[in-house]
């Protein structure tokens, strides 16, 4: 999120004058910024210049640390909600234990509401056997049906054959 965390305050700020606001958001007018300073380590704040390109500056009272906590705070927030897309991975001949915990995984990653992007890996002369990889997505599609809809179908592509689920409630 390119959110500036690294605003000049306190003595990094080199104007003279300086609109000042305090920390509940009153504005109390154009001083010099030394005064705006001093007024701000009365009240154990930082002076933090929040608004550099306005004639004249505007600067903010208020406790420079938490702000900065409560800004990557909401960064860490917003990016947890974005969808991600994972990958779940099969092999031709897989086992039936090892296919119920890979389809139980991708469950999982539907339940949390991101996408799932299933790929059947041929190797070999496995390529001979296409069909047979459709047949292990057209399985995951079916034991997956209550929970994602196909957001792309299979399609093979090299040695790879996959598609796409999405969550239904997307």
């Amino acid at each position: 999120m390119g959110v500036n965390t690294d605003l000049p305050r306190n003595e990094q700020i080199k104007v003279p004058k300086v609109k000042v606001v305090d920390e509940n958001g009153k504005m109390i007018g154009v001083m010099p910024t030394r005064k705006a300073l001093e007024l701000a380590r009365e009240k154990g704040l930082d002076l933090v210049l929040v608004a550099p390109n306005e004639n004249p500056p505007v600067a903010k009272i208020m406790d420079y640390g938490k702000y900065k906590y409560q800004l990557t705070k909401k960064q860490k927030e917003s990016k947890k909600k974005t969808v991600q897309l994972k990958q779940m991975k099969f092999r031709l001949n897989i086992d039936e234990h090892d296919y119920q915990t890979k389809v139980k995984h991708i469950r999982r990653f539907l339940e949390d509401g991101h996408k799932v992007r299933v790929v059947v890996m041929f190797i070999g002369r496995e390529m001979m056997f296409a069909e047979k990889g459709k047949e292990i997505l057209e399985r995951v599609i079916k034991d997956t049906e209550d929970l994602a809809t196909v957001e792309s179908p299979p399609k093979m592509e090299g040695r790879d054959m996959w598609m796409v689920l999405k969550p239904k409630n997307s």
